[in-house]
């Protein structure tokens, strides 16, 4: 969760919490007090409310971003199936090509065959032509017929000179039937090839554009993912700030039931002193002294080796010792909500003033980290202790001023030994806006 909504949440709990704990009469009168502890209460339902109005907020909006992912992963899988497609045609068309190339080459053969059958019936054709210019062509075969011994050697002499002529017809056919087959070939084969090409073209170019698309699809799914990441997210944080305001809920109902039993007290004693004052007037006695006792405990737990700071006299005491080694407002790092006080050795940290436990936890961004809600002059404050090394009271405990609460650490997003101090005017918000500089409230 982030430190911010935790801080937040923490000072919400203490704040409320701490208007749990007794204050002298002459400071805030008893109906004052339950009727600011029953405002807070109130606020903090409305709170919750809210919140848990975020949590469905989140929680439908993960659902949908569910759904366009998953309607994403679908196109996506159709782009993969169209691209499959896509290489095997362009696989296919691969081997057609070669095919078609390997056929090509097959009639370059043939052709070469055609051309060398063509090349020697032209000079068969030559030749016969040049017999034509030497004899006088048509006038060599009336020479032949005319030469005929007999009807019989004439007859004989016309079929000769026919079958000539035929052959020749036959030769000048038979060229012209090849030159039309190799021209006709060669165009289907290039049209062929062309068509292929052409379709493998188109091919790789919707390889590329299905490519794009999915690209893209990939891309807005790597985005809908770390958008869902972030919701989660937001999820968890609006879940801790919930938890901590159902928390800080029931220390307020706790302090409202410890403001109520002490006033009860109080009004059970001021009877008993009135019957008392009753019971020496009646007996007439000179004079009366009432006694009271008082108790204080302290313990020790194992030496540190740092002394715990000397309690103040008034409301409020210094949580800790050591140095102020980062204030109160902006800092390189951000906005700061609190003072860094930082030692070294096993340094005691003690609640600033009496108050109530709204929270005692780890997080991962404050570490081990305790919210007190304190009731000072009429006035609910919240204070936050974090990056404790070790925590020594649990969440719904009441405190007394200066009374040891933990041990100085470095535990969450810390960066050297330090206590990370807060104070919270009234309940805490979202911006924070109740976080006051705490110099010159508490004693530092």
């Amino acid at each position: 969760m982030k430190k911010s909504i935790i801080t937040l949440s923490l000072a919400a709990v203490l704040g409320f919490g701490s208007a749990t704990v007794g204050l002298p009469l002459e400071k805030a009168s008893a109906a004052d007090k339950l009727n600011e502890l029953n405002s807070q209460k109130d606020k903090i339902n409305q709170q919750r409310s809210g919140v848990e109005t975020n949590i469905n907020d989140t929680d439908k909006k993960i659902t949908e971003n569910q759904g366009e992912q998953q309607s994403v992963q679908s196109e996506i899988e159709r782009l993969d199936k169209a691209i499959s497609d896509a290489l095997a045609k362009i696989e296919e068309k691969n081997g057609q090509i070669t095919e078609t190339k390997k056929e090509i080459e097959k009639l370059e053969a043939e052709i070469k065959v055609l051309v060398e059958r063509i090349k020697k019936r032209n000079e068969l054709l030559k030749d016969r032509a040049r017999n034509y210019q030497e004899t006088g062509g048509m006038v060599s075969y009336i020479d032949v017929l005319m030469g005929a011994q007999s009807f019989g050697d004439f007859v004989e002499r016309v079929g000769a000179v026919a079958t000539i002529v035929e052959a020749d017809q036959d030769i000048l056919k038979a060229h012209q039937a090849d030159k039309d087959e190799l021209e006709k070939k060669q165009a289907q084969v290039k049209e062929e090839l062309a068509s292929l090409e052409k379709m493998r073209t188109e091919l790789e170019s919707m390889k590329k554009s299905l490519n794009a698309q999915k690209a893209e699809k990939d891309k807005l799914l790597a985005s809908l993912k770390h958008e869902e990441e972030e919701m989660h997210a937001h999820k968890l944080e609006l879940a801790e700030e919930n938890e901590i305001l159902a928390a800080q809920e029931a220390a307020i109902q706790k302090a409202i039931k410890l403001e109520q039993d002490r006033q009860a007290e109080a009004a059970k004693q001021a009877e008993l002193a009135k019957q008392r004052a009753a019971q020496e007037a009646a007996k007439k006695s000179s004079s009366s002294s009432a006694g009271s006792s008082s108790s204080s405990d302290s313990g020790s737990s194992s030496s540190p080796q740092v002394s715990p700071p000397s309690v103040s006299s008034g409301a409020w005491t210094r949580p800790a010792s050591g140095r102020l080694s980062s204030g109160f407002g902006d800092r390189s790092l951000g906005e700061h909500f609190g003072v860094d006080i930082a030692s070294g050795g096993t340094v005691p940290i003690v609640a600033a003033a009496d108050g109530v436990v709204i929270r005692s936890y780890y997080s991962s961004s404050y570490g081990n980290a305790i919210f007190i809600a304190h009731s000072v002059g009429g006035q609910t404050y919240t204070t936050v202790y974090a990056h404790m090394s070790s925590r020594s009271v649990g969440s719904g405990q009441t405190v007394s001023k200066g009374q040891q609460i933990g041990i100085m650490g470095n535990t969450g997003q810390s960066y050297g030994q330090h206590l990370h101090f807060e104070l919270h005017r009234g309940s805490w918000n979202a911006a924070k806006s109740n976080a006051i500089n705490p110099v010159g409230i508490v004693p530092l």
